[in-house]
């Protein structure tokens, strides 16, 4: 079985014949957060080597890029017409190809997927024509291709780009989950780890567990590597297989990151009716009217 969806991976061979091409543009999404969420790998990274023509897109910082400024919550989708500047600012039209970059600098910590896929979940979502660099940027430095230090001048776009107006069906909110909660055409995925799903590891919040009927799919089990390798697809449909026969998923983690990685999976695979709790546990755990499950509790 292949991907219903391959056109959302791009391999670096590809990359490497069109890196010349005016159309395209590279996102590079490396993380090394700080603990009060800034983001230092352009400095650590990202200036020390990185592909020709890609720029820095600081996605993972709190409240970066590609999220709402005022926004409680770190990572809260951007309006459409903070989106569509954003957009423009960098040299991004409703034409251009965009292919979304990482590296991992510390594994475990700050896997390049999760970012690629946060990206690519936002801005597929807007109508971007955007695409993830499978290995990352490991892959295309260990084949001995060009790396480069120069930063590149971004080009504001001509044209301003245009969200789609429907951009918020790729998300879901707390009211959305709570709905999904005892509705058996729903499936509620966390992506979180099997231990912190079963409450042994400290929550993203007060309470830790998991949303009541969740299934546990922690999204390191999606991939071979931290570096958008994803499984094949015949593993993932393993790994999914409970969400595959559902109407529509929703996934969550702590704060919406991870979460993306099994909504990308989905994807791949074909099942489209799939949304991100925007909130996560960042939010759910907060508001002690809402359910959740503890398996380790007293």
């Amino acid at each position: 079985m292949t991907y219903n969806h391959p056109e959302y991976l791009v391999q670096t061979d590809w990359l490497a014949e069109h890196l010349q091409d005016d159309d395209l543009r590279i996102l590079d999404v490396t993380a090394m957060l700080t603990s009060s969420l800034v983001n230092r790998a352009r400095e650590a990274c990202f200036d020390t080597g990185h592909i020709p023509g890609a720029v820095f897109f600081d996605v993972p910082a709190g409240h970066g890029v590609l999220s709402e400024k005022a926004a409680k919550l770190p990572w809260t989708w951007p309006d459409k017409k903070a989106f569509e500047q954003t957009m423009s600012d960098y040299g991004i039209g409703a034409d251009t190809d965009v292919v979304i970059v990482a590296r991992t600098p510390r594994p475990g910590i700050d896997a390049g997927t999760m970012w690629c896929t946060r990206a690519w979940w936002t801005m597929h979502h807007f109508g971007v024509r955007c695409a993830i660099l499978a290995g990352g940027v490991e892959k295309w430095e260990s084949e001995g291709r060009a790396m480069e230090t120069s930063e590149t001048v971004i080009t504001p776009a001509g044209d301003p780009f245009v969200g789609r107006k429907d951009y918020a069906r790729g998300r879901a909110d707390k009211t959305d989950v709570l709905k999904s909660i005892g509705d058996g055409d729903v499936c509620l995925i966390d992506t979180l780890s099997a231990k912190s799903f079963a409450g042994l590891e400290p929550g993203y919040g007060p309470r830790k567990g998991h949303i009541a009927e969740a299934i546990s799919v922690p999204s390191r089990a999606l991939i071979n590597a931290e570096t958008a390798l994803f499984k094949s697809a015949d593993e993932l449909k393993t790994a999914l297989s409970e969400s595959l026969e559902r109407g529509k998923v929703i996934t969550y983690c702590g704060g919406a990151i991870a979460a993306t990685m099994g909504a990308f999976a989905l994807k791949l695979l074909g099942h489209d009716q799939v949304a991100v709790y925007d909130g996560s546990l960042m939010e759910w755990s907060m508001d002690e009217t809402l359910p959740m499950e503890d398996p380790n509790a007293d």
